[in-house]
């Protein structure tokens, strides 16, 4: 049960956004540490991204729109650890924090769900003219791309909500994290995986991610045994693409680590808001320093036309121009 007090200096506070989805992952590192013999409580909060639903989120415009609050917690003192969805967190954490672990990394592909009445069994097979739904500006951008004859809607709210609109044919379908739907045990309700190589989802996506404060040795060394080796090398090499580019909710920005063919290979994309210009790329990874691959990967993009979207985008949003090294 969520607490807001601390009542035994012992207990371990975990912060955590209070929807259900955002609870089960912190649920996960709880039983984590509950099986080492730590003793914890959740601690929930309501991000900005949380009460803001009338607005895009990409027009919101600010980073940590569902960490902020939790962080600047996590920094007073008020809670020992965050858990996030990594997806979620800027490249840049605040000072004074650091993420300390990544548990093993859920499916990360990207799903449709269809509602009954449409009956589509993949993307290809939705009716022109259908209104599909998503929060996203990256997957608004794959969908115009694949398939322009559709008419892509903003899609807000918590999983349940959003399924709740296909199934009532607000919209006739959805585009979705497989991973909040597998921890929700709704994944019956996919229609059909995305391939990641192709249709590529947000750096990090799948991964749930533990903050604590940079001098707490005592969270550091509770953490760090959860911590999965392969998963971070992976999200090393994606986030490091994602701040090479600037990246946030405001860019169409995918990034995934995928592991077919020659080896575990960096596959990216950045496009305009339209999806009329989708710069794609890879690259193998190099798990001994996987920020070079992703590094590398986000030059190349920026000289095969990236740089330039970039520019545009800054414009159409009115990000921040790059600060100088």
């Amino acid at each position: 049960m969520a607490s807001n007090a601390k009542s035994d200096p012992d207990v371990v506070r975990i912060g955590t956004r209070a929807s259900e989805l955002a609870l089960r992952q912190a649920r996960l590192v709880e039983s984590a540490l509950v099986a080492r013999g730590v003793r914890c409580e959740l601690v929930t909060f309501k991000t900005k991204g949380d009460k803001n639903l009338d607005q895009p989120l990409s027009e919101i415009g600010a980073k940590g729109l569902f960490t902020q609050e939790i962080e600047t917690a996590l920094s007073k003192g008020k809670i020992d650890c965050a858990v996030h969805s990594l997806k979620d967190l800027p490249t840049d954490s605040p000072d004074g924090l650091e993420i300390v672990a990544q548990l093993a990394r859920e499916d990360p592909r990207d799903v449709l769900v269809v509602n009954r009445i449409t009956g589509a069994e993949n993307l290809d097979d939705l009716p022109a003219g259908s209104r599909v739904g998503t929060s996203s500006l990256r997957r608004r951008a794959q969908l115009r791309e694949i398939r322009p004859d559709l008419e892509v809607v903003e899609l807000r709210g918590n999983v349940p909500t959003r399924l709740s609109k296909v199934e009532s044919g607000k919209v006739h379908a959805a585009i979705l994290a497989a991973a909040g739907l597998i921890r929700l045990e709704v994944q019956r309700r996919i229609t059909a995986f995305l391939d990641p190589t192709t249709w590529i989802p947000a750096p990090g996506q799948g991964v749930i991610a533990v903050e604590a404060r940079s001098d707490d040795d005592r969270m550091q060394s509770l953490l760090a045994p959860l911590n999965h080796e392969s998963t971070s090398i992976a999200t090393r090499a994606e986030r490091a693409l994602l701040a090479a580019l600037e990246g946030g909710c405001q860019v169409p920005i995918g990034a995934i680590v995928s592991d077919v063919g020659a080896g575990p290979t960096l596959y990216a994309m950045l496009a305009d808001v339209a999806g009329k210009h989708i710069v794609r790329g890879s690259r193998l990874l190099d798990a001994r320093s996987p920020e070079t691959t992703g590094e590398g990967l986000a030059d190349e993009i920026r000289m095969r036309g990236g740089s330039s979207l970039l520019v545009e985008l800054r414009q159409l949003t009115k990000l921040p121009a790059p600060q100088p090294e």
